[in-house]
Parts: structure tokens; C-alpha cells; sequence
């Protein structure tokens, strides 16, 4: 009896610990609103900012689940269509226009989603259409041929959006799921398995390439390029972007870049517009069992130096052709693609620590990472998220559809903040900047360098669609304290 009251009292604890967590998880999910106060508003900007941070430490737990519901109600509607207008090349009656239709994942309840380059890339205009069918145009912040990610930006608020996971805990046997839009079908849910880790297809090409793909075998289509790959627990571990097929359909293999790579990109995209991207300054290939008993290893698991650059982070370090490297911060490296991926998620300026065999012996010494530059400095990239806390304005730059549509240059109005310095002024979302106190201006780098080094008055000169009058804002800036 005893023992019985007892499984009893354990089987309660353990369904209230299940309907707390489950809680919890609906909780970091939910909705957000935008607080009509500067500091709900500030708050809104620091919760966007800690998305793009965060990282999930789940391993094992997120196989646990023997169905999907979850996950797919957590997945489905924050993954959406995206159908871009693609200018192709110049022919005998000039450039002509094909469309290109395919997935992405929302990243942050203010509409910044995730796709790949080759989805968008060439594009004269992008509508990005959600699960609730509203239809956005969209534009893109940044765009990364070598990791084949884009990051795009709707306005809209309020948006249900997906929390990134670790793709480093993601086991080789565990349930995954796929969601997209395959041959135009909206929402659509696949399941699989993980198939494999760190997988190399040349299909993105190029010296810089990135190539460490999750392979599944959940069924991937043309059309869920760009869509979410998420575990068990509805964390995005994956952006997929590839299937290997001999007849343009599935047949088994689908490979997905990990979230864990997506994170650092989209990251870099959204605070520099463009990627920093990490250098060891080396020629790399695997370890074959000859090649390992040679340099004396115990297997064949390591990445051999090949060509050591100049100058490079590793020449600083030491490190010379024939090392092996085994290990990058304690994290295993066995293969290429695993080394790739790592740097590729490191700044320019990270001091890493390198485990390294030479002569028979284990080694280790520190690198500090450089660009292809040779350089340890991130030089930093016009947001428009400039003026957001200080003045109550974000900007953003002009796409090429909108510079030779309105024939003008500068940088758009894309919000203006209720209460602000700026919101003073009478300005309204729309407004083009081409000029700040008399100083012309092309994009947005050189609007935001202008009114940054405005010594207090700033005077805005611009246009608004439709309307053929120059609208003039004048504003002071308060001093920094």
C-alpha cells in the first residue's frame, strides 16, 4: 500500500513538473506586444536583440516525444511562403522576370525571418505570405552566398516566431521535423530521423563555402528551401536548404544548415548587413588511415594543415603544415566540414584554443581569429538601428525597385517612435531622407554618418511617394550624458 500511495505522489509531482515546464515553454513563446511607453519599447528592441543570442542547451530530452503535435503547432505558423520576382539574364528582348517561390522561418515577433540566398538572390521584389494568409512586402537586410542564408524584414508586429535550439546536441537516430511550403503547398509537416552530421555536397561552390549539413531523411521538396527544420520541442535546429536527387524531387536525402551557423549569420546580417566572417588562414583535408598511422595518430579522426598563409591567425599561433588539429575550444574535430562550420561561427578578433598532434604529441596554443584581410577588426556596418533609443527613428536602404522607381537616393523612414524626439516633428513612416543639413546623401551609411556627426540641429530634407513637394524636418539632438 505504502508503496503504491507512493508511486501515486510521485506520478502527481511529475505531472505537475510537466504542465510547469509546458507553461513555461507557452510562455517564452507567446505573442508580444509593443509597449506605447519608451521603455516598453526599449524593452521590445532588448528582448529582439536576446533571440538572436539565445541558445538552447537541450540534447537528448528534445527525442523524447513519440508524436509531433507539439512541435508542429509550435512550427507551423511561424514558418512562411516567400515569392520572389527574379530578374534573369539579359536575352534578345532584354532582361526578363521568372518568379522563385520558397520558405522561411520568422526569427522575432517584429518580422525578421530567415531564408536562403539562392531563394532570393537577383530579386526585384519579395512578398512573404504567413500561415494566417496576410501577404508582406518584404526587404532584405542581408544575404550570404557562402552559407546560402538571407535574413528579410516585413513590418508587422506581434508575429509568432520560432526560438533557435543548439544543432551541436542534435543526435545522429533523433525525430526531427520539416515544415514548408513544397510545390506550393502551404504548411506542409514532414518527419524523420538524422541521418547524419556534418555533411559536405558541394552544391554551394566557392573557396568560402560553408558546408556542414544536417542530413534527414524527412521529406524536403522544391519549395521548402528556406523552411524550419525543428526538433521534438519545436526549436529551429536548421534552415533547410538542399535535397541530392536525380529527378528534382525527393528520394531520400535532404540536408539542412544548422541552427547554430544560421544564428551567427543572421546575427551578422542584422547588426552589419553583411557577414564577419572568421579566417584560420589555412588549407585543410581529411585524415585517411595511412595518411594517420604515418603522422603516428591512433585513428584517422583530425583535419591535416595543409598550407599555412602568411600573416595568417594560425601562423601567429605557430601552428605549421602536417599539424592536426583535434579540437577547437575542447569541441571534437574529426572532419573539414565540423572545422569549417566552428570558424565560420567565430568574429573576427575571438581568441580560440586550438588542440593540436604533431610529432607524436598532443599540443595546444591559442589563435586569435583575422579576416580574409588578415585583420582582427569588425568594422562595423549601418543598421538603422542607429537612432531607435536616441532620437525614435529607424531608417532603412532604399532597395533597388524603390531607387529607380522614385528616382531618388537615401534612406527610408521605417518607423518613427510615439513620444519622440522625432515624433515631435510630424514625421510619419515612408518619408525618404536625401539630404541631412544640406549634405546630400546616396544610402544609408552615409545618412547615418551624416546625422551622427550633426553637432546638435539636424535638418532632414526628403521625399514621400506620390508627392512631388520637399518635406523639411528640423530636430535638435540632446547631448549624451
Amino acid at each position: 500500500m505504502r508503496t503504491a500511495v507512493q508511486m501515486i505522489v510521485v506520478a502527481l509531482l511529475s505531472a505537475w513538473t510537466a504542465v510547469f515546464l509546458y507553461r513555461h515553454q507557452e510562455r517564452n513563446t507567446a505573442q508580444l506586444t509593443l509597449a506605447g511607453s519608451q521603455e516598453g519599447e526599449a524593452r521590445y528592441i532588448r528582448l529582439v536583440d536576446k533571440l538572436f543570442d539565445r541558445r538552447s542547451n537541450a540534447s537528448w530530452i528534445a527525442a523524447a516525444p513519440t508524436h509531433f503535435t507539439t512541435a508542429a503547432e509550435i512550427a507551423t505558423p511561424a514558418v512562411v511562403n516567400v515569392r520572389a520576382l527574379i530578374e534573369a539574364e539579359r536575352g534578345y528582348w532584354g532582361r526578363t522576370l521568372t518568379n522563385s517561390s520558397g520558405s522561411g522561418v520568422i526569427l522575432s515577433p517584429d518580422g525578421y525571418i530567415a531564408t536562403n540566398h539562392h531563394v532570393i538572390e537577383n530579386s526585384r521584389s519579395i512578398k512573404v505570405t504567413l500561415a494566417d494568409k496576410r501577404v508582406f512586402e518584404a526587404r532584405v537586410v542581408g544575404s550570404d552566398p557562402s552559407t546560402d542564408i538571407a535574413l528579410l524584414k516585413i513590418d508587422a508586429i506581434d508575429l509568432p516566431f520560432l526560438l533557435f535550439g543548439n544543432s551541436d546536441s542534435v543526435r545522429v537516430g533523433e525525430w526531427v521535423l520539416a515544415v514548408g511550403n513544397p510545390f506550393n503547398l502551404e504548411s506542409t509537416v514532414t518527419a524523420g530521423i538524422v541521418s547524419a552530421k556534418g555533411r559536405n555536397i558541394n552544391i554551394l561552390g566557392g573557396p568560402a563555402s560553408i558546408e556542414s549539413f544536417i542530413q534527414t531523411d524527412a521529406a524536403v521538396n522544391p519549395g521548402n528551401s528556406g523552411g524550419a527544420l525543428v526538433n521534438t520541442l519545436g526549436e529551429l535546429i536548421g534552415i533547410n536548404t538542399a535535397i541530392v536527387t536525380e529527378s528534382g524531387s525527393y528520394e531520400g536525402y535532404s540536408f539542412a544548415i544548422p541552427s547554430n551557423l544560421v544564428q551567427k549569420v543572421v546575427r551578422d546580417l542584422r547588426e552589419f548587413g553583411e557577414v564577419h566572417r572568421a579566417f584560420l588562414g589555412i588549407h585543410i583535408e581529411d585524415l585517411d588511415s595511412e595518411v594517420a598511422r604515418d603522422l603516428g595518430l591512433p585513428n584517422a579522426e583530425g583535419v591535416r594543415i595543409t598550407r599555412v598563409n602568411p600573416h595568417s591567425a594560425a601562423a601567429d599561433a605557430g601552428l605549421r603544415v602536417d599539424d592536426v588539429i583535434l579540437s577547437i575550444n575542447n569541441v571534437a574535430i574529426r572532419r573539414t566540414p565540423e572545422l569549417q562550420e566552428y570558424i565560420g561561427r567565430m568574429r573576427p578578433g575571438e581568441r580560440i584554443a586550438i588542440e593540436y598532434w604533431r610529432n607524436g604529441m598532443r599540443r595546444r596554443t591559442y589563435a586569435m581569429l583575422k579576416d580574409r584581410n588578415n585583420s582582427t577588426a569588425s568594422i562595423p556596418r549601418a543598421t538603422g538601428l542607429e537612432f531607435v533609443q536616441d532620437l525614435g527613428f529607424e531608417l532603412r536602404e532604399l532597395t533597388a525597385e524603390e531607387r529607380q522607381r522614385l528616382r531618388i537616393k537615401g534612406a527610408m523612414v521605417v518607423s518613427v517612435r510615439k513620444g519622440s524626439i522625432v515624433y515631435e516633428t510630424n514625421m510619419v513612416p515612408g518619408y525618404v531622407i536625401t539630404s541631412v543639413n544640406g549634405n546630400r546623401v546616396s544610402n544609408l551609411a552615409e545618412t547615418v554618418d551624416c546625422i551622427r556627426n550633426a553637432y546638435s540641429l539636424v535638418v532632414l530634407d526628403g521625399y514621400y511617394e506620390g508627392e512631388p513637394d520637399l518635406y523639411s524636418y528640423r530636430f535638435r539632438k540632446e547631448p549624451k550624458r
